[in-house]
C-alpha cells in the first residue's frame, strides 16, 4: 500500500510536470516545428512513464527505510529519543525566530538559503543538547513516582527476584522486619514467570518459589504490599532498572544478590540482604569456646570431620575423620568468614 502510494503521488508529480512544459512548448520552443498539441500528449505520457517506474523505485526504498528505522536508533533509549524529538521542535522554533530578519533583510537569493541552513543548524544543536539530558529529561516525566515515593511515607522496601526466590524475606515480613510498604516491580513478577516456565526443573523450582513467596507476602499481616507497573524503559538492565526505581521511590531495595547489593551502596540506595542479615544473627563464636554437634562427613584433608551447628555454621574438626555419626564436644581454634557465610576451626576438647 506504501509503495503504490508514493508511485501514485509522484506519477501525477511527473505527469503534471510534462503537462506543464506541453502546455508552454511553443514558448520555450518558438521555433521547433513539431506540434504543441503532439508534444504535450508525448510529454504527458513520457512524465507519467517515468513517474510510475521512478515512483517504484522510490516506494520500495520508503517502505525498506521504515522497517528499518528502529534499527537506526536501537542503541537510544525512549527517554533519549523523546528528548531528542522535543529539542527538534524547540530548535525549529528558535530557529525560524532567527531566520527571519536574514529573510526580511536580506536578497531573496541569500536570505532564503541562509534562513533555512539557520533552522536547520538550530534545530540538530537543540537535539543533541535534549538527548543529552535525556536521565533528567527522563525524571522530570516520572515526577509522579517520586511524589508517590514522597507520600508513602515510613519505610519503604522494593522487592528484587532473588529476595523473593531467597523466601527468607518471608520471615522477615511476619517477624515485623519489613513493616511499611512492600513493593516489587511487574517486569520482577515477569522474570520470576518466565524461571517459573523453564524447561530446568531447578530453575523452575526457584520461579515458583519465588511467586509463592511474593503470594504468601501479599497476605502477610502489617505488610502493605503493591505491584509497580512502571517497566523504567529508558534501562535496559533489570538491575538498572531496579536501581532507578528504587532511587525514585526513595525505597530500600531488598535483596541478596551480592554485586547488586555494592551498586546500590555506591548509589546511595539503602540495602536489606536477608542474607547479611540471617550472617549478623547468628551466635557468636569466639576462639576457646565448647560446643557439641554430630560429625557428618569427612573433610578435604587427612583427618578431618566436618559437622553442623544449628543454625547452618559449618565446623572442621580436626582429628575427628574417625567419630562420623557420633556426637563429640568440640573446642573452637578460630572462626572465618567468607563470601558464603562462616565456618569454623575447631580440635575434640580435651
Amino acid at each position: 500500500m506504501l509503495v503504490e502510494a508514493v508511485r501514485l503521488l509522484i506519477t501525477l508529480a511527473t505527469t503534471a510536470i510534462g503537462f506543464s512544459i506541453g502546455s508552454s512548448w511553443n514558448e520555450l520552443f518558438p521555433s521547433s516545428s513539431f506540434d504543441a498539441d503532439a508534444a504535450m500528449i508525448w510529454l504527458v505520457m513520457l512524465g507519467a512513464g517515468v513517474g510510475y517506474v521512478f515512483g517504484g523505485v522510490v516506494g520500495r526504498g520508503v517502505a525498506r527505510a521504515m522497517e528499518d528505522a528502529p534499527l537506526w536508533f536501537k542503541d537510544a533509549s525512549g527517554a533519549q529519543l523523546f528528548a531528542g524529538g522535543f529539542g527538534v521542535v524547540v530548535g525549529i522554533v528558535l530557529g525560524v525566530v532567527l531566520a527571519a530578519p536574514l529573510v526580511a533583510l536580506l536578497p531573496p537569493l541569500v536570505g532564503w538559503p541562509l534562513g533555512t541552513l539557520t533552522v536547520l543548524v538550530v534545530a540538530a544543536l537543540a537535539s543533541r543538547v535534549f538527548a543529552s539530558r535525556a536521565d533528567d529529561f527522563s525524571m522530570a516525566t516520572r515526577t509522579g513516582h517520586s511524589r508517590r515515593g514522597a507520600q508513602i511515607g515510613g519505610a519503604a522496601f522494593l522487592v528484587d527476584s532473588s529476595a523473593a526466590i531467597d523466601a527468607r524475606i518471608l520471615e522477615l515480613a511476619r517477624a515485623g522486619l519489613l513493616a511499611g510498604h512492600t513493593m516489587v516491580s511487574a517486569f520482577v513478577i515477569d522474570e520470576l514467570q518466565g524461571l517459573a516456565d523453564a524447561a530446568d526443573d531447578k530453575i523452575r523450582r526457584r520461579g515458583r518459589r519465588g511467586l509463592d513467596v511474593l503470594d504468601a507476602l501479599r497476605d502477610t499481616p502489617g505488610v502493605g504490599f503493591e505491584v509497580i507497573e512502571d517497566s523504567v524503559p529508558e534501562f535496559p538492565d533489570v538491575d538498572a532498572k531496579l536501581l532507578a526505581l528504587a532511587a525514585d521511590l526513595d525505597a530500600a531495595l531488598v535483596t541478596t544478590d551480592h554485586n547488586l547489593a555494592r551498586a546500590a551502596g555506591l548509589r546511595g540506595v539503602t540495602v536489606v540482604n536477608p542474607h547479611s542479615l540471617a550472617e549478623s544473627l547468628r551466635p557468636a563464636l569466639t576462639k576457646g569456646d565448647r560446643v557439641t554437634l554430630q560429625i557428618a562427613k569427612e573433610g578435604s584433608e587427612p583427618g578431618q570431620g566436618v559437622g553442623y551447628l544449628d543454625d547452618g555454621t559449618m565446623v572442621v574438626v580436626n582429628g575427628a575423620a574417625d567419630n562420623i555419626g557420633q556426637m563429640l564436644e568440640v573446642e573452637i581454634a578460630n572462626m572465618l568468614s567468607t563470601n558464603v557465610g562462616r565456618m569454623a576451626f575447631a580440635h575434640p576438647a580435651a
